[in-house]
């Protein structure tokens, strides 16, 4: 068994933490984490430390942390043995300071404490420093799921922001559209069967072919239309996605 170390508290821990648990191939030795009001949060079997000079002897140490903090916390680690790796989709494998050999473990998902996730099928890329470890990351990355794949830091920052685009964003367009309906009192409700079609399609459609609407077709009354209903970053972000829109189509 591959014996880790989890250092976190966060909502990627939570859920890898859960992960950890479940798999028969994992040995979760010891969890890290500075803020004791979450350990309630976390089973209380396994062995907890906030102390880094206490943590336990493991195969791989899982820093699962804010990016920012990546560097400056890596730092204070004193290992001399065993793989350390980040699961920041937006830093490099060289963020990581500390002496012990270096790995990217990037679960791609979105990750909240309130929604169980399947982690079998979370994308998970790994990279590591020296090629002798990639095989110890990749069966790890295996024993927790069923989609593994190699990425370098180039380009799992490019992944990472592709990534903003087709969550972070679409839910704040979801958000927006929640807006407009709580304004007229018109139930969110309503819109739940056209997004799950939307996102249904990219199962057989590329996005390109899945596009429909107003702007896709130019349809410059229904544009102006919708933009005189519309005021402030509501009519910005509309004007702007459908000019995108539309130059897409003009080719």
């Amino acid at each position: 068994m591959i014996k880790v170390v989890l250092l976190g508290a966060g909502n990627v821990a939570y859920h890898l933490a859960k992960a950890f648990q479940e798999s028969s191939n994992i040995d979760f030795v010891q969890h890290f984490r500075r803020n004791r009001a979450k350990d309630a949060d976390f089973d209380s079997n396994i062995s907890k430390t906030d102390r880094l000079n206490t943590l336990a002897k493991a195969d791989i140490y899982v820093i699962a942390i804010n990016d920012d903090a990546i560097s400056s916390f890596s730092k204070q680690l004193d290992l001399d043995h065993g793989l350390v790796v980040h699961t920041s989709g937006s830093m490099p494998l060289n963020a990581l300071k500390c002496k012990a050999n270096k790995g990217v473990f990037y679960p791609l998902q979105t990750f909240s404490v309130t929604k169980n996730i399947n982690f079998k099928e979370v994308p998970i890329a790994i990279e590591t420093e020296d090629e002798k470890d990639f095989e110890l990351l990749e069966q790890f990355a295996r024993s927790l799921s069923h989609i593994v794949y190699e990425i370098n830091s180039e380009q799992r920052e490019k992944l990472h922001i592709a990534a903003v685009f087709a969550n972070n964003f679409s839910n704040q367009m979801f958000k927006i559209a929640k807006d407009i309906c709580d304004e007229y009192a018109i139930s969110f409700d309503l819109l739940k069967p056209i997004i799950k079609e939307t996102v249904g399609k990219l199962e057989t459609l590329n996005p390109k072919q899945a596009q429909t609407g107003p702007a896709k077709r130019n349809d410059r009354k229904v544009i102006e239309k919708h933009l005189s209903q519309l005021s402030g970053e509501q009519k910005e972000i509309y004007a702007l996605i459908s000019a995108s829109i539309t130059r897409t189509f003009k080719n």
